[in-house]
């Protein structure tokens, strides 16, 4: 009997993430990426930002757990293109080393309120805000 998180899984890998039609930045609020199927997302720079695939996303370890907070406001400052399958996204707080890829952008996309929803959450147990700090 196969285990229902694998079956989950092998279903997961065998449905082919939708292609990318169309890709527009919105500097420095958010992106609006485009599917061959039809769905079309508009991503903030702040969700794009905490949702980083970069290894070195100026994060805290708080618990064990990665956090990145205080990015209500960051921009984006601009876009390159990574070959035919991504962008590297720089923003006004100079982080630029995530690479996002069409299907994490469909990821991202097809989650936004999940992931957003659980961030929020994450932020609230450590007693964090999306806010910046108060410099002294």
């Amino acid at each position: 009997m196969i285990s229902l998180q694998r079956a989950a899984k092998s279903i997961h890998t065998a449905v082919a993430a939708p292609r990318l039609s169309k890709f527009s930045l919105h500097a420095p609020k958010c992106v609006e990426v485009e599917f061959t199927n039809g769905s079309t997302f508009r991503l903030s720079a702040e969700f794009l930002r905490i949702c980083s695939p970069a290894a070195d996303g100026k994060m805290r370890s708080i618990g064990g757990e990665k956090v990145i907070f205080g990015r209500r406001h960051v921009g984006i400052m601009k876009v390159e293109p990574i070959g035919n399958y991504g962008v590297r996204i720089i923003f006004d707080d100079l982080h630029k080393t995530g690479i996002y890829t069409w299907d994490y952008f469909n990821h991202l996309g097809s989650n936004k309120f999940t992931l957003m929803r659980d961030y929020i959450n994450t932020l609230k147990k450590h007693g964090l805000s999306r806010d910046p700090s108060r410099r002294k």
